[in-house]
């Protein structure tokens, strides 16, 4: 997740006041220490402009089994 905002030219202050979330929530998501729920990923998605896809790396998700 964390390319997508910088791609976008968006930052993580203006996603946090986009979605209403605290900034260090929004820090954690795009750091990968914490995950969003579903709910907060569509939003994030749609607040970005981007398919939900395009938040989540496949490749990463395959290398760790």
């Amino acid at each position: 997740m964390k390319v997508v905002p910088a791609d976008k030219k968006r930052t993580n202050k203006w996603l946090s006041d986009k979605l209403g979330k605290d900034p260090a929530t929004v820090s954690k998501w795009v750091t990968n220490t914490t995950q969003p729920s579903l709910e907060a990923l569509i939003a994030i998605a749609n607040a970005l402009e981007v398919p939900v896809q395009e938040l989540v790396r496949q490749d990463e998700f395959n290398q760790e089994k």
